[in-house]
């Protein structure tokens, strides 16, 4: 079993920068693909990016070019860097793990994720 904390969300400005983190204890972090989900009032959770436990990434369209998920396997951490956010960036932020591997558009799936963590609030002013 593994346990999630998000860090690192806040108010941020339209067109500004933020990093938000996901620091894993428990199992071995290299076990797991990892993944990026977020939701907005009223809105559904929807799958912003994932990572797989080899590196490879996924995103969502509309954060292609804008975000970059990476992984540091050392400090058993995967980061969300969000670059230009938009207004309707603003969500809780919550990171995931699975212990299968994903593949093809599994990775956009909540139910292909096995653990979660408690999300982290992001705010993009206008």
């Amino acid at each position: 079993q593994v346990r999630l904390v998000e860090s690192g969300g806040g108010l941020v400005q339209d067109g500004g920068s933020l990093r938000v983190s996901c620091a894993a204890s428990g199992r071995t972090f290299l076990r797991y693909d990892m993944g990026w989900f977020r939701q907005a009032p009223g809105k559904e959770r929807e799958a912003v990016a994932a990572i797989s436990r080899s590196g490879g990434t996924y995103y969502t369209d509309s954060v292609k070019g804008r975000f970059t998920i990476s992984r540091d396997y050392a400090k058993n951490t995967m980061y969300l860097q969000m670059n230009r956010v938009k207004p309707e960036d603003t969500a809780n932020y919550y990171c995931a793990a699975a212990e299968r591997l994903l593949t093809g558009s599994s990775y956009e799936r909540e139910d292909a994720y096995d653990y979660w963590g408690q999300g982290t609030q992001v705010t993009v002013s206008s």
